[in-house]
């Protein structure tokens, strides 16, 4: 058995807690199963944590996750507060435990399984196979660049502001990281900017063109990002991984997202520097949000919280044939034709969360 894991859980707001549960069975049955064991610890972030603490993030919250081997998060947000100050909004929080963990670099996957392709909006033949990895810059960018704010201005009015920075290093650290999974893969990487307007993504191309001198194997494109958007609805499998900036990534890898059929389908990793040790902060939650509207009632998806489970045994424990172990379990669960219904279509069998959970651990057993 791979030694004792330390894993803070945030299971979040709406159903974050359901498809979170399904992931505590899994790794119950990893440990009975002798994979390995995990100590877990749980705590608040984003709604829940406003409700109980007047904050979306605490910093005793912040100290697990620094001590944690690895954070699974579920999801944050919902209606119920959207009045709440902007400084404390529950997406604040999660903004704030990237920032602190130093999370620079989210990949998010885009895969389609044969057993989905019929689910995408997108014609079967455009999305058939596809398997395309978002690299996007987590903690600069215009999200967290200042001077931003909202201001009076003479005569009347306001006006609101903020500003798009990016450095040399944090450049060229997110550059590095999709040049090395390209390597690993169809060695394809392709640069994601605007540098016919903006001049800070201009520097960004610079930078990694000066990057691409260290991965000769590697053939690197540009594209801006408005035709980014546009290719990923025309002809997707053209891409095999993609580098981008913050807010391009949080956008570009959501219409990605769609040529899958569902965001309930879909992981995604948060990962910071290899420190001395080769150790890493990492954070692992999927890409749907909170569904309010179906929270509580067992009917959420918990194949894209199990699929993050799935990264997580990949790159923060090194466990790469149990990650793929349980991705075959998702796969087979998806060819018996059972379906939550954000993925329902003719001829499949609808289910709820549990009953999912079930047939994964199900499909674990048999192998």
């Amino acid at each position: 058995m791979v030694a004792n894991k330390n894993i803070l859980m945030l299971p979040g707001d709406g159903i974050g807690p359901e498809v979170m549960g399904e992931v505590r069975r899994v790794m119950a049955w990893m440990e009975q199963a002798g994979v390995v064991s995990f100590e877990i610890e749980e705590d608040l972030i984003g709604g829940c944590s406003i409700d109980a603490y007047g904050e979306p993030l605490r910093t005793e919250t912040i100290e697990k996750a620094k001590q944690a081997d690895a954070v699974l998060l579920g999801a944050v947000g919902g209606p119920k507060w959207d009045n709440v100050d902007f400084d404390i909004r529950p997406e604040a929080g999660l903004l704030a435990i990237r920032k602190e963990l130093g999370l620079f670099a989210n990949l998010r996957p885009a895969i389609v399984f044969d057993a989905l392709a019929d689910a995408s909006s997108l014609k079967h033949e455009v999305v058939s196979g596809l398997d395309i990895l978002i690299v996007r810059e987590l903690t600069g960018g215009i999200y967290f660049g200042e001077p931003r704010g909202v201001e009076d201005m003479p005569g009347g009015g306001r006006r609101g502001f903020n500003t798009l920075l990016y450095t040399t290093p944090e450049v060229e650290r997110i550059a590095r990281v999709g040049f090395e999974l390209a390597l690993k893969r169809d060695k394809r990487l392709c640069s994601i900017d605007k540098a016919n307007v903006l001049e800070s993504t201009r520097m960004w191309r610079e930078e990694v063109i000066r990057v691409a001198q260290d991965y000769p194997d590697v053939d690197l494109s540009h594209m801006l990002v408005d035709n980014a958007a546009m290719q990923l609805v025309r002809a997707p499998k053209q891409f095999d991984v993609i580098v981008t900036t913050n807010m391009f990534g949080d956008i570009l890898s959501d219409a990605a997202s769609m040529a899958t059929g569902s965001l309930g389908m879909l992981p995604s990793a948060s990962l910071g520097a290899l420190d001395a040790e080769g150790n890493r902060n990492a954070l692992y939650e999927p890409v749907h949000g909170t569904a309010p509207d179906i929270a509580g009632q067992g009917k959420a998806n918990p194949l894209a919280m199990l699929l993050s489970l799935a990264m997580m045994l990949r790159y923060s424990f090194d466990m790469g044939e149990d990650a793929e172990r349980l991705e075959k379990a998702v796969e087979n669960v998806l060819n018996s034709g059972l379906r939550t219904g954000d993925i329902m279509s003719d001829g499949g069998k609808l289910v709820g969360t549990v009953d999912m959970g079930d047939a994964v651990i199900a499909e674990l057993s048999e192998m």
